[in-house]
């Protein structure tokens, strides 16, 4: 959130900002010495998500300001730290807009539950139907890295949707190499350790842009910056990006620790990619068997079989038997379009949009946006689109 905070007493100021900085990281807050008149420097590209007013006075007409900045500014949550609180002050404070009042000097025990509330309602009007799709390799070579950055162009081909893959395979990520020839100006390390900065701009430039409606946000260039990114920088990003774009696709590698679970967690749909052979089938069920232990509903979890050949010894009949779990999707084997596309930096349907595996996805990214007719067959969300294939 943006908070900004107005206050006459300039130690006073320094407390709420200590406070509200130790709730927070993620949290951007700036700050005015004066009283409610000061608003009025505020400009529209640093209005605040939440405006903390200490100690407003109705001698100096504070609340006749607030309620006029309120009115022109009705989305802007403003808190009131007082120490009047008869009924008459609380009531004049309500036709203001103020959405909370707490007590002056304020206590973390009272500030920080308030800010939460606050924080849980400016989530909820900003939710958009923005859908989380993580992919993950069930053994290294699956072809997840290729899926995932060429699906998320899929889906942005069109025009009509605003894509964004993250790249969470923290240590050996390249999956902005897929798609463009371009170095990256920045990393999800670095968004990380800007977290305070994060906001739509900020993570919109952080992205390499692959089309006016694609941006890749690519892994650390050096493996050692990996632990710079924590299961909270998680949260502040996928939340935000869930808002900004109506897909966002994370690449998430091989390994599960604490950062690409709390990724999964995020996630609508989860995309496990597997080939038919036995390496893949007891890695795959040792993989799924770890997303039961997290209690991810079968719905939830959606295997694709790539490099699929129909002539194939092991059927697909064979790994629905073996994972207890249908098969959602499968991609045809086209090696010599894929390699031509991973070595030259270019999607594949742009590359070669006739290809089999071009055809592929192009029909995995209009049913998942719903272009293709429904059919009822198989479970789960996937199923209910007809993604059976």
């Amino acid at each position: 959130m943006k908070i900004t905070v107005i206050s006459r007493d300039e130690r006073q100021l320094a407390d709420l900002m200590r406070l509200l900085r130790a709730r927070s990281q993620s949290d951007e807050i700036d700050h005015l010495v004066g009283g409610v008149a000061r608003t009025s420097a505020l400009t529209e590209e640093h209005l605040p998500d939440v405006l903390i007013i200490d100690r407003p006075q109705s001698a100096d007409d504070d609340l006749e300001q607030l309620e006029r900045f309120s009115a022109q500014h009705p989305n802007i949550a403003c808190v009131a730290l007082c120490v009047d609180q008869e009924p008459q002050f609380l009531l004049q404070a309500m036709r203001a807009g103020v959405r909370e009042v707490l007590p002056s000097p304020v206590a973390s025990g009272a500030l920080y539950p308030a800010m939460e509330r606050i924080a849980e309602k400016l989530e909820r009007r900003g939710q958009t139907s923005g859908k989380v799709l993580a992919f993950i390799s069930c053994k290294g070579g699956s072809g997840a890295t290729f899926l995932a950055t060429n699906l998320a162009y899929a889906l942005a081909a069109s025009g009509k949707q605003k894509v964004a893959l993250i790249d969470i395979n923290l240590q050996f990520g390249d999956a902005s190499l897929f798609v463009s020839d371009h170095k990256p100006l920045a990393t999800l390390s670095d968004v990380a350790q800007q977290i305070h900065r994060l906001d739509p701009s900020f993570l919109a430039s952080s992205m390499l842009s692959i089309t006016p409606n694609y941006g890749v946000l690519a892994a650390p260039s050096d493996p050692a910056h990996a632990n710079d990114v924590k299961p909270d920088h998680i949260d502040a990003i996928l939340k935000l990006a869930r808002r900004q774009y109506d897909y966002v696709l994370l690449d998430v590698g091989r390994s599960l620790d604490a950062v690409s679970i709390r990724a999964l967690d995020h996630s609508d749909m989860i995309f496990p990619i597997l080939q038919t052979t036995l390496p893949y089938i007891r890695d795959s069920k040792r993989l799924l068997n770890v997303f039961r232990s997290l209690e991810y509903g079968k719905e939830k979890i959606q295997l694709i079989v790539n490099r699929h050949d129909k002539n194939s010894e092991i059927r697909l009949k064979d790994l629905e038997s073996a994972f207890d779990a249908e098969i959602a999707f499968t991609i045809p084997n086209n090696y010599d379009a894929a390699a031509a596309s991973v070595n030259q930096g270019v999607p594949v349907l742009q590359l070669a949009p006739n290809a089999p595996i071009s055809q592929s996805l192009a029909e995995l990214a209009r049913k998942l946006t719903g272009e293709a007719a429904p059919v009822q067959q198989g479970g789960g969300w996937l199923g209910k689109l007809g993604l059976r294939k």
